[in-house]
């Protein structure tokens, strides 16, 4: 499962919509309804799910499911 798929998967799990219905250019708060407290935790998912840190400021900027994919693909250096 490359990066695209499980960020898919845990933004679909937190935020109760559908796999099928996670896009890259999905916007998490219009077309996915997350509201600060499921993006805290879905910021703590995909920590633990990748290994990593995302820090607060960087967690803040996250307006599409690709700006996630793209953070997290820079870090761990996947393209």
């Amino acid at each position: 499962m490359n990066v695209e798929q499980r960020v898919k998967k845990i933004v679909s799990e937190h935020l109760g919509v559908l796999e099928e219905e996670v896009h890259p250019d999905s916007h998490l708060q219009d077309d996915l309804n997350s509201d600060p407290l499921s993006m805290a935790d879905l910021v703590v998912s995909l920590e633990d799910e990748f290994k990593i840190e995302i820090p607060p400021t960087e967690a803040q900027a996250f307006k599409t499911v690709e700006d996630i994919i793209n953070y997290i693909a820079d870090i761990l250096g996947e393209v």
